[in-house]
């Protein structure tokens, strides 16, 4: 079937459960279209023995009648998630090389569930990074125009399900890593309230911030990973929340108290904070989330003006927390027990900073330091303790406004996605860019990225929708109905 590469997550378990194709087949086909499209630089590593291995047992698992909604459909990692089949390097060469004794937790429950690994998929270095150029094995290009950043640090798994070149994917999110790339490259994406999906071997950014999240073409897809991988890992994470699993894919058929099939969002409110909407949002941006939230009305919702004071205060927050998690996480990298270590060095010191200037790229040292500073003696308590206070009053602010509103809207980022090296050299420029989503992810709630439209220059715009703790079912089912409704999730880039 030559056209495999088109059908989505649920279409292609249907094929190859009605064997109409194989894993193999299917395997077969989409490591030929990464190989095809290497240019976009979404792979970081395949092991095609591998691949085939998991989909031939795949294959034999459905012959001896077993049906799963994953069964045999292959899926690809973003490089943050250790795997035994593939390397794992965070996008970094301090791990280049690196082959894990073990499959992350995430990794693991999706192939007991019968997904098939394609394999790694490049990122920004260690997760920093909102445009995936910050990788050490080369920027990811944008399918919808190559000249353009993907967005980050989850670039290669947005690129990887907007080229065709795999039907879902992994990804996480620390400040809008999953949600900014998705609106960057017209995918769905859902980044579920922290601790829902356990961060055991996952490469450790900002701890407190990290989380797993699918990326698909649809909400409905993505409503069938992340049923897969969310769910308690007390045992062997101690961020991981004992919150049963669920099956959100039952959320999507399931109907609003007073909706009807012309209005399926009947009685849903939707919040629009006025601060993501203001002058910093550039025109096309705006006028594609408003039109988007139009089609919300028409499908029954309620429009309701709210406030969320602090949102500028979470740039500064962010990059406080985040860069003082970052420091103590990678201070394991140190050329002794295992990272990079410099092929000459005078004495232990000389080893440690040889080691580390060479393995870690700029933004990666540029935070180690920032994160370093605001944890010494002296500063502590003047940045790291009172952006920690300032933290638990944004969460109170989200608080507030679901007092008035079911789910939050506005868009993901401030303008389409910009030129490769456009903001190289502005690094607070490239972390302005993650204002409407880093209040989220320090309030821990659960976020999503909906393809709403076209911007500037035929760029796709992502509408956001943000629900409250535990409220993932109810954002997949609105999300499922605009796009039941719309056809944005569908485009696909001119070659794709």
């Amino acid at each position: 079937m030559s056209e495999l590469h088109t059908l989505g997550v649920s279409e292609l378990a249907a094929a190859i459960a009605d064997k109409k194709t194989s894993s193999v087949e299917t395997a077969q086909h989409l490591l030929a279209r990464a190989k095809q499209h290497e240019a976009l630089g979404a792979y970081l590593a395949v092991n095609e023995e591998a691949t085939l291995a998991q989909a031939r047992l795949a294959d034999a698992r459905i012959a001896a009648g077993e049906r799963t909604p994953l069964l045999g459909v292959p899926l690809a990692h973003k490089d943050i998630f250790v795997t035994k089949d593939f390397a794992t390097t965070a996008g970094s060469k301090m791990l280049a090389g690196y082959r894990s004794p073990f499959d992350a937790t995430v990794v693991q429950r999706l192939a007991a569930q019968g997904a098939v690994s394609l394999g790694k998929l490049n990122c920004d270095e260690f997760a920093m990074g909102g445009s995936n150029e910050n990788s050490a094995y080369g920027p990811v290009r944008n399918p919808w125009d190559t000249a353009r950043v993907p967005g980050g640090s989850s670039g290669g798994s947005a690129v990887a399900v907007a080229a065709r070149l795999a039907p879902a994917v992994t990804g996480t999110d620390t400040g809008g890593s999953i949600r900014q790339p998705a609106s960057f490259c017209g995918v769905t994406g859902i980044k579920p309230t922290y601790g829902r999906c356990s961060r055991y071997g996952m490469v450790a950014f900002a701890s407190s911030l990290d989380q797993a999240g699918p990326m698909a073409r649809s909400a409905a897809d993505c409503a069938v990973l992340l049923s897969a991988m969310a769910g308690p890992d007390i045992d062997r994470d101690s961020t991981s929340l004992d919150h049963p699993a669920e099956d959100y894919t039952a959320w999507l058929g399931r109907a609003r108290e007073g909706a009807t099939a012309a209005q399926p969002l009947k009685g849903l409110r939707i919040g629009l904070p006025e601060e993501f909407f203001g002058e910093g949002c550039a025109p096309d941006v705006i006028a594609t989330v408003r039109a988007a939230l139009a089609e919300c009305e028409k499908l029954g919702a309620t429009l309701v003006d709210i406030s969320l004071p602090r949102t500028e205060l979470s740039i500064p927050v962010y990059y406080i927390i985040a860069p003082a998690e970052a420091s103590s996480n990678l201070s394991r990298f140190d050329g002794v027990k295992f990272g990079h270590r410099a092929a000459q060095y005078g004495d232990l010191v000389d080893m440690y900073k040889k080691s580390r200037s060479e393995g870690f790229g700029p933004e990666v040292q540029r935070r180690i330091m920032i994160g370093t500073y605001v944890l010494s003696h002296g500063y502590y308590d003047a940045y790291y303790l009172k952006a920690q206070q300032i933290r638990r009053l944004i969460a109170q602010d989200f608080q507030s406004a679901f007092a008035q509103c079911d789910l939050i809207a506005g868009p993901v980022a401030p303008t389409v996605a910009w030129k490769i090296g456009e903001k190289s050299n502005d690094p607070v420029a490239n972390y302005l860019a993650d204002i409407y989503t880093l209040s989220t992810s320090l309030a821990g709630l659960p976020g999503m990225s909906v393809p709403a439209g076209f911007g500037e220059g035929g760029l796709p715009v992502g509408l956001q929708l943000v629900g409250n703790y535990f409220q993932e079912g109810p954002l997949l089912q609105a999300a499922h109905a605009f796009q039941q409704a719309t056809d944005w999730h569908t485009r696909v880039p001119q070659g794709y």
